[in-house]
């Protein structure tokens, strides 16, 4: 029997190792939001309601092997624990508040995930749950589970929710002090870079799909849902219809990409999506576009630490060099504050990577012979 492991991952997934099997992977393919992660080399799926039950139904008759660093919190007797009908129409309740909000499904599935894991956290009555509860979780997070402070945060948000709008506890203050977000530069690729990736990609549909992100500096989300009516041509520009923060927004359209773009089009000759996917009626998934990066990435020879969406950081550290005005770069990239577009400031060569360092300066003037270093 094929040995399958389950591992612990990510705070919101789980990791499942196997030899390679077409028989296991076509098990695994139906399990929703499955990922295959081909540089390690297995499979994560989201942890959701008795996953650990699911994969076992899934994989019968071969047996799993759980690994003893999933916490009892999230995994229990025979799979992760199922909320009890309670839990279960809490977290339905709070997604219909989130929908009222106008929350996008991304985030909805979130913010269940956290409340789901702090409801199985606390094992107590759940009308008791407030303040103290909430301050205790995230300070587990922190602690024990060495969560960023991006992520205590987002489930601090999540709770407030839960507590004050589905417990309808409004009496509370939840003066919970916020974890200091961490300030991280974003990894950018230099233009040589940015073409060696380009022509490491050969397939004319992946191809066309890089070089829209890198040239109107769009969202993974956003270059997937592409329509053809986005396009004007006429006008050079790109339509990015309910983007993040639900905005739609005005970007650029190159020159060359549009050339790029309309031989794709003669080509593949798609309908609406201008990248369709495999399901009638759908467009591409995103993970397929994260799939092309890596392997362009690999094959370009490109050792940082980046993403698709290190495209997006380039072309706003690209713009910014060569002189174009952050508040314009501020409204191709759809930002809302220019406090975020302003962290391309500290990354880019025009403002750090051209001022000589002072020991340069100082071995100049020893190696030219002159007298005049200053004392």
């Amino acid at each position: 029997m094929a040995r399958i492991v389950v591992e612990k991952g990510q705070p919101e997934e789980i990791i499942i190792r196997f030899p390679y099997d077409p028989t296991l992977v076509a098990k695994i393919k139906t399990i929703e939001g499955r990922r295959w992660n081909p540089l390690e080399k297995y499979w994560t799926v989201p942890i959701t309601h008795g996953i650990i039950d699911v994969l076992t139904k899934t994989f019968a008759p071969e047996p799993l092997v759980v690994n003893s660093a999933l916490k009892p919190a999230m995994v229990g007797g025979n799979g992760v624990e199922s909320l009890d009908p309670e839990g279960a129409m809490i977290i339905g309740a709070v997604d219909n508040e989130l929908k009222l909000r106008g929350y996008s499904p991304k985030t909805r599935k979130a913010y269940r995930g956290h409340i789901e894991r702090f409801l199985r956290y606390c094992r107590c009555d759940y009308q008791q749950l407030g303040e103290s509860e909430v301050r205790e979780y995230l300070l587990h997070l922190l602690e024990e589970r060495t969560a960023s402070h991006a992520y205590a945060n987002q489930a601090l948000s999540a709770l407030k929710i839960l507590v004050k709008d589905v417990f309808k506890k409004s009496g509370l203050s939840f003066d919970i002090p916020r974890p200091k977000k961490e300030r991280k530069l974003p990894e950018v690729l230099s233009q040589q870079e940015v073409f060696r990736l380009l022509e490491a990609v050969g397939n004319t549909k992946h191809r066309t799909i890089m070089i829209l992100t890198y040239s109107a500096g769009l969202r993974l989300g956003e270059v997937v849902r592409l329509k053809i009516a986005d396009i004007d041509k006429e006008r050079n520009l790109i339509y990015i219809r309910q983007a993040k923060g639900r905005k739609d927004r005005y970007t650029i359209l190159s020159l060359v990409a549009l050339e790029v773009l309309e031989k794709y089009l003669m080509q593949y000759q798609p309908e609406n999506w201008i990248f369709p996917g495999a399901e009638p009626g759908r467009h591409l998934h995103e993970r397929s576009v994260q799939k092309i990066f890596e392997q362009a990435q690999k094959k370009a020879g490109i050792k940082k630490d980046v993403s698709v969406h290190t495209l997006r950081h380039s072309f706003a550290t690209h713009l910014l060099e060569a002189g174009t005005d952050l508040r314009y770069i501020q409204e191709l990239l759809g930002h809302q504050s220019s406090k975020t577009t302003e962290i391309y400031t500290h990354v880019s060569e025009r403002h750090i990577g051209r001022i000589q360092s002072p020991l340069d300066s100082l071995m100049s003037r020893h190696k030219s012979g002159r007298e005049d270093i200053p004392t």
